[in-house]
């Protein structure tokens, strides 16, 4: 084969670093040999995806050919998921995958990880290096910001967008659209919305809306988010993000059957993400669906096996369809499967929940009442308390199976760190519903929430008052009686702030404040207080050293 394009016209590439992943040798000598006809002289070859993401651990490469079968283990969508979710790629990096897979839920599920392009087998050497030519070109301004990506520096990444922009017009609205998605990563919130709407005023693009709807999403305005989502699904069905986001303003509004509604059509038309499915999944165990929360459990698993994504709420959300089912038996060897492949803190917690719950569904009460005792006698024995979900999960069990007062303890916890959560605590007072509490439980609420916030607002007042020093100290308590409270955690990160910027740089306190909004990202990850946050402690501790190195 000869190339359409003499090399001479790839000056840049001889240098450049090249990954070739097919489990077929001859596929890949193909491929190599058409890279070495433009002089490229790194070029390294995977032939499985486990191969693949260890060499992309190791080397940043500047071009990556990936194929979508690989036979045993990863797939080439794998691949690609697993190395943006951990960032083996940068923004530079070229992602070309080439197969002869075409059907629709591969093109589809492959299509929603944005590779730089798809390319159909048998593809002939003209073609493909044509493409890439196009390709590398237009990825090429992204260059100077590579650097900063990496160093996580999203602000200063986003700043050069603007520099690129000024000197690659025709990129300009890649680079904006590149700028917009840094501003969000660092909490820049308002000043993405303006780049989303700089790209509107030229042309209604449903990226551009989208990132809008979902800024709108997380400022608390669900139904304003939820019309522009609708219309950007109206106007593309195969914008696969609106779906997912549509699905949460839904949720967020309280209307949970739009919301599996909305994540149903998603998975019809695009079925092959992990993630899809166990929202899917989990959203009609909770409705009662169980033909479709059993199909997108088991779906989930299928896909999971090999992914990143892969973890325990499938095995747990289908052992759950099976104990309402009543195939016991199949709900304990999941409960026994997902203790043997999941390690983290809260999984046999988690399973023991499950367990009960199981027995309970089924009708054996003994058996349940008996996982009730034993996770009472766990709690007693863990000091600190897991995910809201799973200590709501924990309370249905406890009350369900007359474990009354751990159970009450648990949720007057729950309320009092999550004062503001509307949502929460609309849950928290269903389960006291349905355990025929309604009265009790809306004076526990209504208890914890007062107290919560009489505390946090003692703080906010002293701080407002100029009386710094002590609204640190209050809040230093606060946290202490209120440890998973994230509007407290924010507070006493941003008093600590305000502490340091009138009195100066303090190591101490600002490892503080560092300490407070991790634990708020490991309670809820994303929120964009948080990246903004930590953005402004980065800028002072580079103050003060750029300062003591003057």
């Amino acid at each position: 084969m000869n190339a359409v394009l003499p090399p001479a016209r790839f000056p840049t590439w001889r240098d450049q670093h090249y990954l070739l992943i097919d489990d077929t040798q001859g596929m890949r000598q193909l491929l190599r040999e058409s890279l070495r006809g433009l002089g490229a002289r790194y070029v390294d070859q995977a032939s499985s995806g486990g191969e693949a993401i260890a060499m992309l651990a190791q080397t940043r490469y500047d071009v990556v050919l990936c194929d979508y079968h690989l036979g045993k283990g990863k797939n080439g969508q794998q691949v690609l998921e697993e190395a943006k979710f951990r960032e083996l790629i940068l923004p530079t990096t070229v992602w070309m995958m080439v197969s002869a897979e075409k059907t629709t839920e591969v093109v589809m599920g492959t299509a929603e990880l944005h590779p730089d392009a798809y390319l159909l087998k048998p593809i002939t050497e003209g073609v493909l290096l044509s493409r890439l030519h196009k390709v590398w070109n237009k990825k090429q301004v992204f260059r100077p910001i590579d650097h900063a990506y990496q160093q996580r520096d999203f602000l200063k990444a986003a700043t050069l967008c603007d520099h690129q922009i000024e000197h690659n017009r025709e990129h300009a609205l890649n680079l904006l659209r590149m700028k917009a998605d840094l501003l969000l990563k660092c909490g820049r919130q308002e000043e993405a919305k303006e780049v989303y709407e700089r790209v509107l005023a030229t042309k209604n693009f449903s990226w551009a809306v989208a990132g809008i709807a979902k800024i709108r999403l997380q400022n608390g305005e669900p139904e304003a988010a939820r019309h522009m989502l609708t219309e950007v699904i109206n106007g593309n069905r195969f914008f696969m993000e609106a779906y997912d986001h549509l699905a949460q303003a839904y949720q967020t509004m309280g209307q949970f059957e739009e919301a599996a509604a909305v994540l149903e059509r998603a998975a019809n038309l695009s079925p092959n993400s992990v993630v899809r499915q166990r929202s899917l999944g989990e959203l009609c165990l909770k409705l009662g669906k169980m033909a479709t929360a059993e199909k997108a459990f088991r779906k989930c698993l299928a896909l999971g096996e090999h992914s990143v994504m892969k973890n325990a709420d499938a095995y747990l959300g289908l052992a759950r369809v099976c104990g309402i089912k009543n195939e016991t038996e199949e709900a304990m060897a999941l409960l026994t499967q997902v203790q043997r492949e999941f390690s983290h803190e809260h999984i046999r917690l988690r399973s023991k929940i499950t367990e009960g719950m199981v027995h309970h569904e089924s009708g054996d009460y003994l058996r349940a009442r008996k996982s009730g005792d034993e996770l009472d006698s766990m709690l007693r024995l863990t000091p600190s308390r897991p995910p809201a979900a799973i200590c709501l999960d924990m309370a249905r069990l406890l009350l369900a199976v007359g474990v009354k007062e751990a159970s009450v303890d648990l949720l007057t916890e729950l309320a009092r760190n999550n004062h503001d959560n509307t949502q929460l605590l609309a849950e928290i007072k269903q389960v006291f519903e349905k355990a025929k509490m309604a009265a009790e439980g809306n004076n526990i609420i209504s208890q914890s929430c007062d107290e919560a916030a009489d505390m946090m607002n003692r703080g906010v007042l002293l701080w407002k008052t100029g009386r710094l020093q002590e609204a640190v100290n209050w809040m230093r308590t606060t946290v202490k009686a209120l440890p998973n409270n994230q509007r407290v955690l924010f507070n006493c990160a941003q008093i600590i702030i305000n502490c340091i910027e009138k009195h100066g740089y303090d190591a101490a306190l600002a490892e503080e404040a560092r300490t407070a909004l991790l634990h708020v990202e490991q309670l809820n990850p994303g929120q964009p207080r948080f990246a903004s946050m930590m953005a402004t402690l980065n800028e002072m501790a580079q103050i003060h050293r750029a300062m003591q190195n003057a």
